[in-house]
């Protein structure tokens, strides 16, 4: 197949329109209104399909002929940093997390990476086949959604801003982002994976004595016994850290579509009040991302954090406040095969499953095939330390996306029976 005309610059500005217009979740809205009028005025007919007015899904077509396969393309429009997070980075206004630019022969940004970067290549992609003049037998949908990050909610912390997936990818299948296969547009490093891993978030929450005024603090040992929550939950963090390795190594699962290795992280501690530093807490809570497999049991996983608790002697309770499942993908076999032509094409080589720690993230690739949509996620290097993508991979993953959306949707779907 020959190459398709992707203008190399309009693709690179596209990227750096989309990646400086700052859309952190719940402030998707500007980003989206920018893609929306892109596709209309490239003639891709797109439409807004939102739970909340604020939070929409954009969804364009470009229309096959009627009997072929059709295919989905998916980025999320939601990047990973947001200037509120004053507690977790320490520049919350650094200029990589809130902007890209192009120096030499690379783009710089956040939001390049994850997820703006391949959303332009597909945007740019489809528009090279609609120029083409290749007559589709099958829709081809682009979709640019909300709430992939995973803000969720949790205590203070509500809806609308903190709703996830619901307003993204799953709101969009269900209400007509519906195709035979997906393709979930992120960085991989020009690998495959049909699976990633689920998630559950638990709360363990501690507790401590009645407060104490300084002054009157007790000369206790640092033991479980001190009536500081915060001392006690500080003791609970070695223990959760070694059960978290247990837990990896007994659950790794293993599958034709990928290996999830399932990690465990303390993402958040809150405890106390800043403003009021002479009493001791009452309470102390962790907050722990779970990582999932298909096979994974979250009440079985609240029960060991709870039976924690007790072998410590520690007092307090666990409280499971999101359970996203892992699901193995359906029959992929049409789009691996076209994502393996085209990776041959582009790359002259084999294509290649992704290393394990891109199945063992989230990726809405889980939704598509939670749906009953066989999905695959593919993308260029990510580069998650330098926050950068090469001109020349992002123009390669614009050929690559051309070349897969015109081998599954010239294929010819049998009639239903």
């Amino acid at each position: 197949m020959t190459d398709f005309a992707i203008d190399r610059d309009e693709l690179v500005q596209l990227a750096l329109d989309l990646c400086n217009i700052e859309s952190p979740p719940g402030g998707e809205a500007e980003v989206g209104e920018f893609i929306l009028d892109w596709m209309k005025r490239e003639g891709f007919s797109p439409r807004k399909i939102g739970m909340l007015p604020e939070r929409f899904n954009v969804l364009g077509r470009l229309p096959g002929a009627g009997d072929g396969y059709s295919l989905i393309f998916n980025s999320h429009m939601d990047t990973g940093r947001s200037k509120a997070d004053l507690w977790s980075l320490r520049n919350p206004n650094a200029a990589i997390d809130h902007g890209a630019w192009l120096r030499g022969d690379t783009l710089y940004g956040e939001g390049i990476v994850n997820d703006k970067g391949p959303m332009a290549a597909f945007l740019i992609a489809a528009k090279a086949v609609k120029a083409s003049g290749i007559q589709l037998r099958g829709d081809l949908l682009l979709s640019a959604v909300p709430g992939e990050i995973g803000y969720e909610a949790v205590d203070e912390f509500e809806s609308p801003r903190y709703l996830s997936k619901e307003v993204g990818s799953r709101y969009l299948i269900q209400h007509g982002g519906v195709a035979d296969f997906a393709l979930v547009a992120e960085g991989t490093d020009f690998r495959y994976a049909a699976i990633e891993a689920g998630k559950a978030f638990f709360k363990v929450t501690v507790h401590g004595e009645g407060q104490l005024y300084t002054p009157f603090v007790p000369d206790a040992e640092v033991d479980v016994k001190h009536p500081n929550a915060i001392v006690r939950a500080a003791l609970l963090v070695p223990v959760l850290q070694q059960w978290a390795r247990g837990y990896e190594t007994r659950n790794t699962y293993h599958c034709k579509d990928g290996t999830i290795v399932p990690k465990v992280v303390i993402g958040a501690i809150r405890a106390g009040n800043p403003y009021h530093v002479t009493r001791t807490s009452e309470l102390c809570a962790l907050y722990i991302d779970c990582r999932l497999t298909p096979v994974s049991d979250p009440l079985a996983i609240q029960r060991q954090l709870k039976t924690m608790l007790a072998d410590q002697g520690i007092p307090g309770d666990v409280e499971l406040f999101v359970y996203r499942r892992s699901y193995e993908a359906g029959d992929t076999t049409i789009l691996l095969d076209g994502i393996r032509a085209a990776h041959r094409d582009v790359f002259n080589a084999e294509l290649e499953l992704a290393h394990a720690p891109i199945s063992s993230m989230w990726r809405d690739v889980s939704i598509f095939n939670e749906m009953g949509i066989p999905a695959i996620t593919y993308g260029p290097p990510r580069g998650f330390k330098t926050q950068c993508m090469t001109v020349d991979d992002i123009v390669a993953t614009a050929q690559s996306y051309a070349r897969i959306a015109v081998n599954v949707c010239s294929r010819v779907k049998p009639e239903a029976r």
